[in-house]
């Protein structure tokens, strides 16, 4: 080969190498690092916990009134927005009018679930939520 050839191929070489470095290391973090993790939750018929609240996490924040304690309770769980599967069999029992609408973003996922408290499961869909969902007395009314 000539100097020339070898010079172009070494150019080359170090060309490509550069840009896979760059696209590497650098580009991993930026897809690992997730989105800013931020919920809007909605509750109405639980009495003085009704409202619209805004949680952040890493930091915790927002106009929550336990973000830290919520925040901590979403790094706990899996899936913690997950419905009720269908099929499952719940109990009859009614644990007050109160529901919630949790929208935004976890985890690099987007949320757009609701809560109540109609039956045995949907009860202990929402209280396994405590803090981010108030905690609600199965007799309010």
């Amino acid at each position: 080969m000539s100097r020339r050839t070898l010079a172009s191929l070494a150019l080359v070489t170090a060309s490509v190498a550069a840009a896979f470095s760059a696209s590497g290391p650098a580009a991993a973090r930026s897809v690992e690092a997730p989105g800013a993790d931020r919920l809007v939750i909605s509750v109405s018929g639980a009495g003085d916990a009704d409202g619209t609240f805004e949680l952040t996490c890493a930091p915790a924040g927002g106009t929550h009134p336990r973000a830290g304690d919520a925040c901590g309770r979403l790094a706990e769980l899996d899936a913690p927005f997950a419905s009720v599967e269908e099929g499952t069999v719940c109990t009859f029992l009614y644990g007050g009018p109160a529901t919630a609408r949790v929208t935004g973003q976890w985890r690099g996922e987007r949320v757009d679930a609701e809560f109540n408290r109609d039956n045995g499961c949907e009860i202990s869909r929402w209280d396994r939520l405590v803090p981010v969902l108030p905690g609600v007395d199965s007799g309010a009314a």
